[in-house]
């Protein structure tokens, strides 16, 4: 875009071509064969308007062929329209729970779930054994009770669910919540402002570092319904610190005759100690220390869609469901299918059908020999230099920011003339597209959330950007 004098405007705006001269023109008719005459019509409208905007802005002057620049504004409209802007990505950046590539993937379990009911009417809120209305709550609420061995509903996201659980519990009363764990997360959301969107009252205690369970006990009063939780997410404090245990909280709480809620946030159901990762809690040690209540996210360590999961105790959970904006916050059919085939997964003993942790179990050795043997194809190919680095992948997703995993890295120095980010960007551009990251003048490929079935276009993505073929 370059800047245009006020002259040179005006001789552009009368350059402008009709609607109908577009639309005549042979620049439009390959939009035609595809897509309705009022609707290319619309967009060769409204590509008139904005290069009618650009010139008026001084943004940009036409150039010798002010149709076809037209016909190519209006064929970037109609491309959006006909090809989906959400498309399959290869993560190689290593973050298992990478949240703006989509968080969790989906286990063959819940695809073909997916697959299944998607196009089919659905028992969704239908008992076929009595031919009466049913509750959609039942389809995950029975596995999601024999899980956790408490009752349990779901909505639409975690912070859904907390804020669901405050309006019910402490709107118009207090909630008792450590200065330390009122931080912001993901997008510039910050838990304050969704804590108090509920129209609780944040009774805030102790200092950024340290709170005791005295704070807590100072602060509890007539208007208080709850005490809070929040567990760290993607923050995480070294040094002088400490705040009471879940058992110490569920003690002071069941003595001020309130609940005890935690926001576990990451939905965490295994042990994941033998990974390496020793500090994110799991939904039942929360129960069993005595949380009344916790929410946490379907789509981060649970490893299925978005969804937000409250339980705990039935009488509480049952008074949340009751109120008029959990039908607001309902999931779908499609959302409680892949949630209820991510739970039979790890039912069933078989959780490592779950991608997620599945990516967490690969054995380091084993992504060094696949890491060996992509470096060794693109050589073969010609491609350019790579290779093979032990790294350190992580979980993501708000997940136990200060752990990691052992990984294999495929390294690629860019061709001669390139730039990292150069490289990046032709990864990027393939189909599918490759995110990596760079470092030290290297694109780096982690292999731990890259699956073998995608190596094949991996190495082909390499080989594009640096000019190559496949």
């Amino acid at each position: 875009m370059r800047a245009v004098g006020p002259e040179r405007q005006r001789a552009a705006l009368r350059l402008l071509p009709s609607v109908e001269r577009v639309l005549q023109s042979g620049g439009a008719s390959a939009l035609l064969a595809d897509l309705p005459r009022n609707l290319v019509t619309e967009l060769v409208r409204d590509a008139i308007e904005g290069i009618r905007k650009d010139i008026t802005e001084g943004q940009a002057a036409l150039e010798s062929d002010p149709i076809g620049e037209v016909s190519a504004r209006a064929a970037e409209s109609a491309r959006r329209i006909r090809d989906s802007s959400l498309r399959p990505v290869i993560n190689a950046t290593g973050v298992i729970l990478h949240t703006n590539l989509g968080r969790a993937p989906l286990g063959l379990p819940a695809r073909g779930e997916l697959a299944d009911l998607s196009g089919r009417y659905t028992n969704l809120e239908y008992d076929v054994s009595t031919g009466k209305r049913g509750k959609r709550d039942d389809h995950c609420g029975f596995l999601l009770e024999k899980l956790l061995g408490r009752a349990a509903i779901v909505v639409n996201n975690n912070a859904a669910a907390i804020f669901l659980v405050l309006r019910e519990l402490a709107r118009d009363g207090e909630v008792v919540v450590s200065r330390g764990e009122l931080v912001e997360i993901g997008d510039g959301f910050r838990i304050p402002d969704i804590l108090e969107s509920s129209g609780a009252k944040l009774r805030e205690v102790g200092t950024t570092n340290r709170t005791r369970v005295e704070d807590y006990r100072n602060a509890i009063g007539p208007h208080t319904r709850a005490v809070l939780r929040v567990h760290p997410s993607n923050f995480r404090q070294v040094g002088f610190t400490g705040k009471p245990s879940v058992a110490d909280l569920a003690g002071l709480a069941r003595e001020a005759a309130v609940p005890l809620v935690e926001d576990l946030g990451s939905g965490c159901l295994l042990d994941l100690e033998a990974e390496g990762i020793t500090e994110e809690p799991t939904v039942t040690s929360s129960l069993g220390d005595g949380a009344n209540l916790v929410t946490f996210s379907g789509d981060k360590l649970l490893g299925g869609p978005q969804a937000g999961v409250i339980a705990g105790d039935e009488d509480l959970v049952m008074r949340i469901r009751r109120n008029p904006l959990f039908r607001a916050l309902r999931v779908d059919k499609l959302t409680l299918a892949a949630l209820a085939a991510t739970l039979r997964c790890y039912l069933s003993g078989a959780e490592g059908d779950v991608p997620v942790v599945g990516l967490m179990r690969i054995p380091h050795d084993q992504l060094i020999v696949r890491a060996e043997k992509i470096v060794g194809c693109i050589a073969m190919l010609r491609g350019p230099d790579a290779a093979v680095l032990s790294g350190e992948s992580v979980l993501g997703g708000g997940s136990t920011p200060m752990r990691s995993l052992p990984s294999a890295i495929v390294a690629v120095k860019p061709s001669k003339g390139q730039t990292a980010h150069q490289f990046a960007a032709g990864l990027r551009a393939h189909d599918p597209p490759v995110v990596g990251r760079i470092e030290r003048g290297r694109v780096m490929l982690d292999l731990r959330t890259v699956f073998e079935t995608e190596e094949q276009d991996l190495v082909a993505a390499v080989l594009s950007a640096a000019g190559g073929t496949m």
